[in-house]
């Protein structure tokens, strides 16, 4: 089943972004590779494709996972979360519609 993953980051997360980034995105060309991710990437702090200095203020996953709790273990390790870049995770089941 595919799972929403929302991480919310807190203010002035840029530098922290920056840091935890290489580890952030190879757990993404991991689940990429497996065939499990759908879509993910940051939501620009400003309407912007490059926010610049003003960052972003979370991310968006959706991924194939087997259960819920394995959906919210993935992201509870997720380094963006253990480097302090989101204040805050949400995981919920998703079902895709459209595009068919």
């Amino acid at each position: 089943m595919l799972y929403l993953i929302y991480g919310e980051d807190v203010p002035d997360s840029l530098a922290l972004r920056a840091t935890s980034r290489p580890a952030h995105l190879a757990r993404l060309h991991e689940l990429q590779e497996q065939g499990r991710l759908l879509l993910a990437g940051p939501c620009p702090a400003i309407d912007s494709i490059d926010p610049g200095p003003a960052g972003f203020s979370g991310s968006l996953i959706v991924a194939e996972f087997v259960s819920l709790d394995a959906a919210r273990e993935w992201a509870n390790v997720d380094p963006y979360l253990l480097s302090g870049v989101y204040a805050k995770v949400t995981v919920k089941p998703f079902r895709k519609v459209l595009p068919g």
